[in-house]
């Protein structure tokens, strides 16, 4: 599912709202709601890992931008989306780069109820917000327990938005710290905190100026 919005939405929405559906009108007809560039955030992250022969599963990989870089880095991906929609413009935009076929597994997967099995050497997590229903922390949980031994799991949230986007965007974000908590590995020998914190990630407001905002990283590693 991706969850990455901003103020693109409704100004209300029922929280009746079927997450499948909204996601599926979200991304629907094709549209690429998102600039195609991956996370500056993960590609800091993950940058100068060593991917051969090993693993990385996207989840909520919306419109792909991040599961065909990891590709384009070495790594075997699995990238997961609610909305089949948001995969075909996944796949569209893989065959753009020049992404091999087969070197992603693109999956349609709620992950509220149906976290994909296995384990995989990096976990991204990138933007897990939502305005309908979503079992954030459960998921995390679920992440926490699929990353291979000596792997890594990266979760990228928001934190402070430029004040000229929408005030429909979710009021309330959760700390590097809260994200830390709902992982519950903390004071586990098991992981170590690689990173954690905020980070200013450069964009462009609605007239093309240069503007920024505050995201969060919680970057953990399994022994």
């Amino acid at each position: 599912m991706s969850t990455h919005h901003h103020g693109d939405q409704p100004e209300s929405i029922d929280p009746a709202t079927n997450p499948r559906e909204f996601w599926e009108e979200f991304y629907g007809g094709g549209k690429r709601p998102w600039s195609g560039k991956p996370n500056a955030i993960l590609v800091d992250e993950a940058s100068g890992v060593d991917a051969s022969g090993r693993s990385a599963l996207d989840l909520g990989c919306g419109s792909g931008a991040d599961a065909i870089w990891l590709a384009q880095q070495g790594w075997a991906v699995t990238a997961v989306d609610i909305a089949g929609a948001a995969l075909a413009v996944g796949r569209e935009h893989a065959r753009e780069a020049g992404v091999p076929d087969g070197a992603i597994d693109w999956r349609r997967c709620d992950l509220s109820t149906d976290f994909p099995a296995g384990s995989w050497d990096l976990i991204s997590v990138s933007y897990l917000h939502s305005k309908v229903a979503l079992e954030r922390t459960q998921i995390l949980r679920k992440a926490v327990a699929a990353v291979k031994p000596g792997g890594s799991l990266v979760v990228v949230g928001h934190w402070a938005m430029p004040d000229w986007r929408s005030p429909d965007d979710p009021p309330l974000f959760p700390s590097a710290d809260e994200v830390l908590a709902d992982l519950g590995v903390g004071g586990s020998a098991e992981w170590t905190v690689v990173s954690t914190g905020e980070r200013e990630v450069a964009m462009s407001d609605p007239d093309g100026n240069p503007s920024s905002r505050t995201d969060t990283v919680v970057h953990v590693r399994r022994a």
